[in-house]
């Protein structure tokens, strides 16, 4: 037993002596610093006045309206479908049988924030969405309308983009 604590201690001794204080020595002479970077030669500048800004305002223009797309018919669609709660749309859906759309409920401009992965087209813009009536709003990073979609059974919508591609989303 000894022979092991003997051991020991020669393992301890052995590690402590590989050790060396890696501090800053405070004693050694401060002022001994890098030696300055030579200064580099400056082509000379211009000056002059700016054109005045191309456009009639200063500011983008304001995101598209949340109302139902033209191309939309949404009263023949909201007809048969089903009432929808903000909370039932968060998670995953996948989206036309080949990508995947997530639905939060943080907040984002007006809506919640949303997102797509590996979807093609427009969606791959898509940054949020909101619950209007008996329709999904499906807006890009700006708060512009993409699509809408309607509840159509349990777990199951359907609707299009605002150029006219169809949408499923289903879990």
């Amino acid at each position: 037993m000894q022979l092991r604590y003997a051991m020991t201690g020669l393992v301890v001794a052995l590690a402590l002596a590989g050790c060396q204080r890696t501090a800053y020595d405070y004693s050694s002479n401060a002022s001994a610093g890098p030696a300055p970077l030579t200064a580099q030669p400056v082509p000379s500048v211009q000056g002059g006045q700016l054109p005045p800004p191309t456009g009639s305002s200063q500011f983008p223009a304001a995101p598209a309206s949340t109302s139902p797309m033209l191309g939309a018919q949404p009263g023949a669609m909201a007809a048969n479908a089903l009432d929808i709660t903000k909370e039932s749309m968060v998670g995953s859906w996948r989206v036309n049988g080949s990508c995947d759309m997530f639905l939060t409920l943080t907040n984002l401009g007006s809506g919640s924030r949303g997102g797509t992965r590996g979807c093609v087209g427009e969606l791959t813009a898509m940054g949020s969405w909101e619950v209007a009536g008996k329709q999904v709003l499906l807006k890009d990073r700006s708060g512009n309308q993409l699509g809408s979609v309607y509840k159509t059974a349990d777990n199951r919508f359907e609707g299009q983009t605002s150029t006219g591609q169809s949408i499923s989303l289903s879990r």
